[in-house]
């Protein structure tokens, strides 16, 4: 009965409904619009304390929306379940009064063992307490899914708890709690990703030429290009953006003119040539080269970040194409027609200019972000210790100086760290937005030779 339960898990998480229903009816299902000014928590376990998916999520709205000065809070901790999310909720979410909380958990819920109902049961009345608080603070939940482990890796790694999790089916666990989830949201009507079906779809396809291929080596936490599989998949199940700018130009007579135009503004010059200054609203989402080979096999390009030149007409022929007279590329008549997309070309200065925002990003994930989480998780295992000090492993105790220091010291010292690094995060924000602005350029295309 498990495995017919487990196999339809799987099933059905490759779907996001559009309907739900509830017990009254039909539900509509919510779509995240985020406007300048409000707030977004992740809320989660290890796999959101990496400060990754998180960060690439942020970019894609600093890149798309730069005029919306939306805040990002990351509220991750290292080994959480969804009862720690519970106990940490009025400091770590509803302080920050947030619009929108996802919630990432189950990683650790499901113990990395066979599926259990009484374990189960537990992690599902947590996430209906967790649901309820977040509607209780006037904000919207977004559930996400478990994502993959890899139970390859832990056959490969053979370490002592993760290959009997991996013997005990853990992967099939996860969608189970994953199938829940869906049905959770769609009879309620909740925003929803499915982060699990694309970790495996994409695994299983590259295995079939390099069989040891893995976007999580530890089995439990995806690297960069996993992570990056998973922003796709979050900004696709909540319905985000896929255009970056359109721009369409036909030939008309002997001259040209601008068949259709989306998301920008469009000066025709004269001269040779096609020639036009252009300037977009957004920029293109790029993300970091270290997840640049998840940004490829998302589709997260022509699927959350087309930007698009078409140009009807042209003689046969290859044309290049310029931008403020510096070549970015050159491409055949067939290719112009059908439609060129800029945003993974290196060579564009609106690309290099994303690049900066997303560089930026990165350096305020890795030198202020994450020291925060570490600080508050730091705070949240002193404050375990204090009450229940047999819990805590001897050697994490003495590594974090527990048994030195007072709970109350820790958390004078540690305020003071947080409130300083909170000041940085808002001058490194402030950057962000100053760099973000598009800005016009010049493009010209002629025939090549």
């Amino acid at each position: 009965m498990v495995m017919k339960r487990i196999v339809f898990a799987l099933l059905i998480c490759s779907f996001t409904p559009w309907w739900g229903l509830a017990q009254n009816g039909p539900v509509k299902i919510e779509e995240v619009q985020l406007s300048g000014g409000q707030t977004f928590v992740f809320l989660g376990n290890s796999i959101t304390h990496q400060c990754l998916y998180t960060q690439y999520v942020e970019d894609y709205y600093f890149t798309r929306y730069p005029d919306r000065r939306i805040n990002f809070v990351n509220a991750g901790i290292s080994g959480d379940e969804a009862i720690d999310a519970l106990n940490r909720f009025d400091s770590d979410v509803a302080q920050h009064k947030p619009d929108y909380v996802s919630i990432l958990l189950g990683m650790n819920d499901g113990h990395y063992e066979s599926f259990d109902h009484e374990i189960f049961n537990t992690y599902k009345q947590d996430m209906y307490k967790l649901l309820d608080r977040i509607k209780a603070i006037g904000a919207r939940p977004v559930l996400l899914t478990p994502t993959m482990f890899d139970g390859l890796a832990a056959y490969i790694d053979k370490s002592d708890d993760l290959y009997e999790a991996e013997v005990n089916h853990y992967n099939a666990t996860l969608a189970y709690f994953g199938a829940w989830l869906y049905q959770v949201a769609g009879e309620n009507g909740y925003a929803y990703a499915n982060l699990y079906t694309p970790l495996n779809e994409i695994t299983r396809e590259e295995r079939k030429r390099n069989p040891k291929f893995t976007l999580i080596e530890d089995s439990i936490h995806p690297e960069e290009d996993g992570q990056m599989i998973m922003a796709s998949s979050m900004l696709k199940g909540i319905n985000a953006e896929s255009s970056v700018s359109f721009i369409h130009i036909e030939a008309e007579d002997d001259d040209w003119r601008l068949f259709d135009l989306e998301n920008g503004n469009l000066n025709k010059i004269e001269g040779g040539g096609i020639e036009f200054s252009f300037e977009a609203n957004s920029l293109p989402w790029v993300v970091p080269p270290e997840a640049s080979l998840g940004y490829k096999l998302a589709g997260a390009g022509s699927e959350l970040s087309r930007e698009t030149i078409r140009i009807s007409g042209l003689p046969p022929g290859q044309y290049a194409l310029s931008i403020d007279d510096k070549l970015v590329g050159t491409y055949s008549h067939i290719d112009w027609g059908e439609g060129i997309e800029l945003q993974a070309n290196g060579n564009t200065p609106q690309y290099k200019q994303a690049m900066e925002v997303a560089l930026l990003n990165q350096k305020r994930n890795e030198e202020i972000v994450m020291p925060m989480r570490d600080l508050l998780a730091k705070i949240a295992l002193a404050k375990h210790f204090a009450l229940y000090p047999d819990d805590v492993d001897k050697e994490d105790a003495k590594e974090l100086g527990l048994h030195k220091a007072s709970l109350d010291e820790i958390l004078r010292l540690s305020e003071k760290e947080l409130k300083t690094l909170a000041e940085k995060n808002d001058l490194m924000v402030d950057q962000i937005y100053t760099i973000n602005k598009p800005v016009a350029h010049t493009y010209l295309i002629r025939k090549a030779g």
